[in-house]
């Protein structure tokens, strides 16, 4: 089964007042198990970027002024989602600012039935705690030392780790080996039986002048232990 995990970076947090999405970042799992592809872009938002949102992510004004616009990399983001399940963690807020963008270019929104909100998850298994993705992150020892600031990609990796943590962890692969080695053992059952040929019987009797001999060596021998003690019959 293929999933992507993904993140965003954006202005603010309300798209319906102008708010855009700035960055966004993607993972390929298949079968719960990241395959090395992944998908990056920045985006010019054609606004400032608020302090309070710099703070965050980095992204200063400058540095997104030479991005390509949404709109011009929107197919090729498109051509990565495909049309998986797409997992992230406060889902509703990166899906509100996905489909605003494809709105503005007058794609069709995502459905909300492609949604797997990580933070869901945890409530359902850690109610009552922190679920923020640096607070899951320690809760199951997922390193994110190299994180200082906020960062699409980044942060679709780490909750890449985190998702796999909260869907099974390494119970995954174990069942995978658990597999692996059922179908070896049905492998070696169904394999057909050599047939070996029939050999006969070797002989291993002493010949007449083995035994002759035999007994010439046995006359030479004086006092053998074997016949200490015997009485003469």
């Amino acid at each position: 089964m293929r999933e992507v995990i993904f993140d965003t970076e954006t202005t603010g947090f309300d798209p319906a007042s102008g708010d855009r999405m700035v960055e966004i970042g993607c993972i390929e799992l298949i079968n719960r198990v990241p395959t090395g592809r992944t998908f990056h872009a920045y985006y010019n938002p054609q606004r400032d970027m608020p302090a309070a949102a710099e703070a965050i992510h980095g992204l200063s004004s400058q540095f997104l002024s030479d991005k390509p616009l949404f709109a011009h990399g929107v197919e090729d983001l498109l051509a990565f989602l495909e049309d998986s399940p797409l997992v992230a963690h406060n889902a509703r807020f990166d899906f509100g600012f996905l489909n605003h963008e494809l709105g503005l270019c007058a794609k069709m929104a995502i459905s909300m039935d492609r949604m797997i909100d990580t933070v869901a998850i945890a409530r359902q298994l850690h109610p009552g705690a922190k679920h923020s993705l640096d607070a899951l992150c320690t809760r199951y020892g997922i390193d994110r030392s190299h994180r200082v600031k906020h960062g699409a990609l980044l942060d679709a990796e780490l909750l890449a780790q985190l998702y796999i943590e909260l869907t099974g962890g390494r119970q995954i692969g174990l069942g995978l080996a658990q597999e692996e080695a059922k179908e070896s053992a049905r492998a070696e059952l169904n394999a057909p039986v050599a047939v070996r040929p029939v050999r006969p019987a070797r002989v291993f009797a002493a010949s007449a002048a083995e035994l002759e001999r035999h007994a010439a060596f046995v006359a030479t021998l004086e006092k053998p232990l074997w016949l200490e003690g015997a009485q003469p019959g």
